[in-house]
């Protein structure tokens, strides 16, 4: 019970902020988390409540970002954000070991994904919020995109580039 594991406590960040929503709840997989201050910064996303507990998600984790206004899929309109990581808490996995073969090694081949809304109480700014992430997420290109060969110094990227 209680807070969540991962959320731990840091200084809001100071440099680089792109966009700061106060007031606004985090949800991971349905879960709320709370209301705290979405900080859309240059070197990475973070969330932190009023008490100073919170996470941050770095751009390359995020595999995808958007305004969902589905209110079908969730009551109200959000910023959805999808992370190629994971967040439970420690010890909800572990109770259905007796199946036997559902062991750790499962795990390894399946893509972590978490998924988290951010929620602002004000719903004018999620379109603020989305172009800033684009902004910043444009910051951090992905090593697997071709787009992104000129961003590299070294040779040996692009030799692996052309192995592909």
């Amino acid at each position: 019970g209680g807070a969540m594991s991962f959320l731990k406590r840091f200084p809001p960040p100071a440099e680089g902020v792109r966009h700061r929503q106060p007031d606004t709840e985090a949800v991971l997989a349905g879960r709320t988390l709370g209301a705290g201050t979405l900080y859309i910064a240059e070197s990475r996303l973070s969330w932190l409540e009023n008490s100073g507990l919170g996470f941050s998600l770095d751009y390359p984790t995020i595999s995808l970002h958007a305004v969902s206004r589905d209110l079908s899929a969730y009551p109200c309109e959000h910023l959805y954000v999808m992370v190629n990581a994971k967040f439970e808490e420690e010890g909800t996995k572990e109770a259905p070991m007796a199946e036997g073969e559902e062991e750790e090694d499962s795990d390894d081949d399946v893509e972590p994904i978490a998924e988290f809304r951010f929620v602002p109480s004000d719903k004018s700014a999620l379109e603020a919020m989305f172009s800033a992430m684009c902004e910043c997420q444009a910051l951090h290109p992905d090593p697997d995109d071709e787009d992104s060969d000129n961003d590299y110094e070294g040779e040996e990227y692009d030799v692996e580039a052309r192995g592909l």
